[in-house]
């Protein structure tokens, strides 16, 4: 990881005019996938939240005749934990650059570095991509794990794959769950438009698309763009989103220092900022999920049944 990245003279150069000002154009923040469309809990209290989940139904039994003896039966729960960890980055810049500036640097700075935060969530989520130790087993892997899963080409075409008795909405289904909406590497939006049956008519135009939305099965798609997803590792996630909670302990905050220094992971200082006339913005969030994944009556093996499943290349 970087510990000597900082905003230069070069890199601001734009914002810095010669004579007339000009607009800074700038793609619209993309928000995390997973916020939107999993389930936001109250916020964490303390840096661990303990979640009950229901883990043995209650059994009833037909009495034999009047006077017959009646069966005990009893339920029982277990422990899910929620666990808060930080993501958090610092923006060291000059401040003869930040003075030049025409523009308002660290308003400009702010929505991108929310950006970035919801892209390391998600990857984090999704693909395990640097995700804490502490965390639950990311969807794709728990996914896969409990059967969940279908090879891109397994079936016929990519019809059956997703929509078939062996396809990834089923998969979901016969652990007990609906899905409520996928999401998926933006290529999948021309694999689904090219697809065609026996006669040569396009299958998902009306089903699939309304507007500039894209549907399967009634549900909505989403194709993030904040660069979280690997297409490598997946091609589409989708299940029963309001299954996943996550939780904020620390919504982001924002710091500006002009004194104190910045190391790197062998203790060297790279900046010292009042030596060398420099600010350095500290952006801090913590942040917590789980798959609570409770017994259902249609699966009541826990290792078998997860709410989400994937197509994969």
């Amino acid at each position: 990881m970087p510990y000597n990245s900082i905003i230069s003279r070069d890199d601001a150069e734009a914002l810095i005019p010669e004579d007339v000002s000009a607009e800074i154009i700038q793609n619209i923040t993309e928000s995390s996938i997973v916020m939107k469309l999993g389930k936001k809990l109250a916020n964490m209290s303390r840096a661990q939240t303990r979640m009950p989940v229901l883990n043995l139904f209650p059994f009833g039994y037909f009495v034999n005749g009047d006077t017959g003896l009646k069966k005990t039966t009893k339920l029982s729960w277990a422990n899910k934990y929620i666990d808060a960890e930080e993501i958090a980055v610092f923006v060291p810049i000059a401040k003869a650059v930040l003075d030049d500036s025409a523009y308002d640097i660290w308003g400009e700075a702010k929505p991108l570095i929310a950006e970035e935060f919801g892209r390391v969530f998600d990857a984090a989520v999704l693909f395990g991509d640097g995700a804490p130790a502490a965390w639950p087993t990311d969807v794709l892997a728990a996914s896969v794990a409990a059967g969940n899963d279908v090879t891109i080409g397994t079936g016929a075409d990519l019809y059956e794959d997703i929509m078939d008795v062996d396809g990834v909405i089923a998969a979901v289904e016969s652990d007990g769950y609906f899905h409520s909406g996928s999401a998926a590497d933006i290529s999948m939006r021309s694999r689904l438009r090219g697809l065609r049956d026996a006669d040569g008519n396009l299958i998902f135009t009306k089903s699939m698309q309304e507007g500039s939305s894209y549907f399967l099965d009634g549900e909505q798609m989403h194709f993030p763009r904040n660069g979280c997803w690997d297409v490598t590792q997946a091609h589409m996630i989708l299940g029963e989103w309001e299954k996943l909670v996550w939780t904020l302990r620390q919504d982001i905050t924002y710091d500006i220092f002009d004194q104190g220094v910045i190391q790197d992971a062998t203790g060297a200082t790279v900046y010292n900022l009042m030596q060398q006339d420099m600010l350095a913005l500290r952006a801090v969030m913590r942040i917590g999920w789980q798959v609570p994944n409770p017994i259902n009556r249609l699966q009541e093996t826990e290792a078998n049944r997860y709410p989400f499943s994937v197509l994969i290349p």
